[in-house]
């Protein structure tokens, strides 16, 4: 299938892997590049800008297709060495960079000196006009559905993505409830260029987290999400566990009063602790109302080859037959 987005990112699907904290190392990066899509480092998981350098390193000897880095701008507990980071990314010879949270300006110009294209992740319109204003080369349109933060909109991708289209002239892919092909076929239909799974591509064999949390995704249902963190606007939508539940009491408790040091037991710390540890309540961990969708743990090339070859199904067959009848 070519679209917009296989074309710039040179890549057989239109299919990201998007970033995800203590998900996105070098193993599913590069077992979703080699089935055709696009694999993403996460580039705050490493500890370092010099342990982003030997992750990327490490992923250039699992696969030769492209693969980009994500670095998420987001408020947090200490200073991270953001320009570092993207030095690491630059002289790392990536050619693609996943942007999200706050506004990627500032690091463009080194970017765009090596011909590094840019693609930020937005969760409404006027961003993803903003990022292109500015001068990204793709956005990733990201709905309410979403693992992680959805923005403060609430704005769900059967409106967002063909507002979106209406707007954009850069490519966009769709990103949030995405995870088939029932998902692509949609997003192509509302103007998207391809599509961006996260929850999807950790319910994955290659996907290197503890078969807990693998476990938890298939067995949750769509009702299994909460938001949290909305008093501070940095909502977050998460799997529920015991720490959730905990954190959202402290919310009602303290109503507008309440400050990210009263969460920190549920939000600081919390990912190696679930990915690589397997401790499923010791606190809040993105997942996306997607999980109600995903009831096995297939291989990324299992995953992708059945997404693209029910892809084709669906247009020539269902779709087409509605015409002809």
């Amino acid at each position: 299938m070519k679209t917009r987005i296989t074309e710039m990112l040179g890549i057989e699907h239109p299919i990201i892997q998007g970033g995800m904290h203590f998900v996105g190392f070098a193993e599913l990066a590069a077992a979703v590049s080699n089935a055709g899509g696009f694999g993403i480092i996460t580039g705050l998981t490493q500890q370092t800008p010099e342990d982003l350098a030997k992750e990327i390193a490490r992923c250039y000897e699992m696969t030769d297709k492209p693969f980009g880095v994500n670095l998420t701008i987001l408020p947090s507990f200490q200073e991270t060495p953001y320009d570092e980071y993207m030095e690491a990314i630059v002289e790392g010879g990536i050619k693609v960079v996943e942007t999200a949270g706050r506004n990627p300006q500032p690091f463009l110009p080194r970017l765009k000196e090596k011909g590094i294209k840019v693609i930020h992740k937005c969760t409404s319109v006027r961003h993803s006009l903003k990022a292109e204003a500015i001068g990204c080369d793709a956005v990733s349109v990201d709905g309410f559905e979403c693992g992680g933060h959805p923005g403060e909109d609430d704005i769900p991708n059967m409106i967002l993505l063909p507002r979106a289209a209406d707007e954009l002239t850069i490519p966009f892919v769709a990103s949030g409830g995405m995870a088939d092909a029932r998902s692509l076929v949609a997003s192509l239909a509302m103007g998207a260029d391809g599509m961006n799974m996260g929850t999807r591509f950790i319910a994955t064999k290659e996907a290197p987290v503890h078969d807990k949390v693998k476990q938890a995704i298939v067995a949750a249902s769509e009702l299994d999400t909460r938001l949290v963190m909305r008093p501070l606007r940095n909502t977050e939508r998460v799997l529920t566990n015991a720490a959730v539940e905990r954190l959202l009491e402290k919310e009602r408790e303290l109503g507008n009063k309440i400050r990210i040091e009263d969460i920190r037991e549920e939000v600081m710390g919390v990912y190696p602790k679930v990915m690589l540890e397997g401790d499923m309540d010791s606190g809040a961990w993105s997942c996306g109302l997607v999980a109600g969708l995903i009831d096995d743990i297939p291989t990324c090339k299992e995953l992708i080859d059945g997404i693209m070859a029910e892809a084709d199904e669906l247009i020539r067959q269902r779709l087409e037959g509605m015409l002809a009848a």
